[in-house]
């Protein structure tokens, strides 16, 4: 997919996201606040589906996990044990020109859509310089569309520099980008701005999290902080489940939560927000010393697949394994294509310090490749600290090993809304058909599975102005709305409810009609037409035969 389609596409979702309810920009009538989203009345019922599928998932169909659902304001000196307070932190450049703050570290990503550094690297593909082309759109569009970039100050004069120095041009372009943009001609290269071409100031650190006050004094003392992740409340509360619960290990404890983080460029619609949602598990095992005293080996998988059922003698890196699998098993379960997911084994230096592997499973959104959940094996590091800072024990007794160790984690760390950005992804699509008329139009449709679809099913008496139709409806919508969330519609043509409920991604709608009152003969009396949303195919269905039939599409 081109860069274009790609951003005409994203471009699509959003308008639909905001028509039909499902996202909506935040404080939008005061002119909204970056980086924060609400959930309209499709959205909602979408995110409440995807936590509801997890959570069952990962607590009622297994019995090694349970839940826990802690505090978004903890004790300041967590977030100093976990190491957030000292180091928790992104680089951060603020353009010269307009002074706009950006993340220094996803400037190169960020060019890679935006238009006016599309249309330089146009002008030198493979690193070889159109000089009339540049100087071309450095008098046009680009004295338009960045007038910060140095080049439209001065364009005779910067390409003459830029010609100088074509050896040094890159096939990806991004040395022209810096010449363009950098106006001390004897300085070092600086990074462009991508809101106008202006230069960036070198990076400094800057804590993500966004501080507060407990208490009426709003001292020093008083500080604290909104959590940036919901995992450092599992591993506080790590004793307490122990002792209230009766799990051995290896189980884990899940959260799902809002978490905070005050992000420098938030973009990409929701994908990169200041106020998110988690799903978290940490899954706490035996080290492998304790594994293979009390088995006598640590099982391999030599290049085999990873089994499905745990195993006594597992260290930590098959259970890693066993998460990857189980995660990507789980995303497959609610819609989303192996095809449309990639496996990324993080390099040993992108690994965080206390880590001993990292997957990440990323989604191809039409913005690019990005990451949809980490699976992280993160060693003993967090108990440990969380020990050595409150002066509380985190061992734990293995009654089968008659020791006492500070067992290790594997962690799978999943972003609501960044999935929920993944399923509009995967399930957008706009199609031509025809009509019952001959006549073509584009159909836009939402393919969600069943399961995670706001809407099961759809609900329409042919006309609205027969009662006999519309208490049949209603009767049919009063049998299903305790089994599933469903939506009543009697206004317009048939054919314009039919595609209302598309863009909803509703899988079913059920039409009353005259034959299921038995005007038609006693044949088809009780039965409703069923229409099918992918296919459009439609079938009569008897009414007693709904529940059943629909339950086993969507449980």
């Amino acid at each position: 997919m081109s860069t274009q389609s790609s951003v005409n596409r994203m471009e699509k979702i959003v308008s639909l996201c905001k028509r039909r309810g499902f996202i909506f920009q935040s404080s939008e009538i005061y002119g909204g606040l970056n980086g924060f989203w609400d959930y309209g009345p499709l959205g909602a019922e979408l995110k409440r589906n995807v936590k509801e599928l997890w959570w069952k998932s990962m607590t009622r169909l297994r019995d090694d996990i349970v839940g826990l659902e802690a505090t978004i304001i903890m004790h300041p000196n967590i977030w100093k044990a976990s190491g957030h307070v000292d180091t928790f932190s992104d680089p951060m450049s603020t353009c010269r020109a307009c002074k706009k703050l950006v993340r220094s570290d996803q400037v190169w990503e960020m060019l890679e859509t935006i238009p006016w550094a599309e249309a330089i690297r146009a002008t030198a593909p493979e690193g070889n310089l159109d000089s009339e082309a540049l100087l071309k759109w450095a008098k046009g569009k680009g004295s338009r569309l960045v007038p910060n970039l140095a080049l439209i100050k001065d364009p005779e004069g910067f390409l003459a520099r830029v010609t100088q120095r074509a050896s040094e041009l890159d096939p990806a372009g991004h040395t022209l980008l810096q010449l363009l943009c950098t106006a001390d001609a004897n300085g070092p290269l600086c990074m462009p701005c991508p809101h106008c071409g202006g230069e960036l100031t070198e990076p400094r650190p800057f804590n993500l999290m966004f501080k507060t006050y407990v208490g009426p004094a709003a001292t020093e003392e008083d500080i604290a902080y909104l959590r940036p992740e919901t995992a450092q409340a599992i591993f506080a509360q790590f004793k307490n489940v122990v002792d209230s619960s009766r799990v051995k290990v290896p189980f884990g404890i899940c959260q799902i939560g809002k978490a905070f983080r005050n992000e420098v460029t938030p973009r990409n619609f929701t994908f990169r927000s200041r106020e998110f949602e988690q799903m978290e598990l940490e899954f706490f095992i035996k080290p492998d010393e304790v594994v293979q005293a009390q088995t006598g080996s640590i099982a391999t998988l030599d290049g085999g697949p990873v089994p499905t059922e745990p195993q006594p003698n597992w260290g930590w890196e098959i259970w890693h394994k066993y998460w990857v699998e189980e995660r990507f098993r789980w995303y497959e379960s609610i819609g989303l294509k192996r095809s449309s997911l990639e496996e990324y084994w993080q390099k040993p230096e992108e690994l965080a310090h206390y880590a001993r592997a990292t997957v990440d499973i990323l989604y191809k959104f039409p913005f690019g490749t990005q990451e949809l959940e980490g699976i992280a094996a993160r060693s003993n590091f967090d108990l440990t600290q969380h020990q050595t800072h409150s002066g509380k024990s985190m061992e734990y007794f293995d009654q089968e090993a008659n020791q006492r160790y500070v067992p290790h984690v594997i962690e799978p760390s999943a972003g609501v809304d960044r999935l929920i950005l993944a399923l509009l992804s995967e399930a957008y699509e706009e199609e031509e058909v025809t009509d019952e008329k001959g006549n073509k139009e584009v159909r836009t449709v939402l393919r969600f599975h069943p399961r995670v679809a706001p809407i099961k099913a759809g609900i329409f008496p042919l006309l609205k102005n027969k009662p006999e139709l519309v208490n049949k409806a209603l009767e049919v919508r009063d049998l299903l709305r305790p089994l599933m969330n469903v939506f009543y519609d009697d206004g317009g043509a048939i054919g314009r409810r039919y595609r209302r409920q598309d863009e909803a991604g509703t899988p079913f709608c059920l039409t009353i009609d005259f034959d299921t009152i038995g005007e038609n003969g006693p044949e088809k009396e009780g039965t409703v037409t069923l229409r099918h949303r992918d296919s459009m195919t439609q079938e009569r269905v008897r009414i007693a035969d709904l529940p059943a039939l629909l339950m086993a599409q969507i449980s």
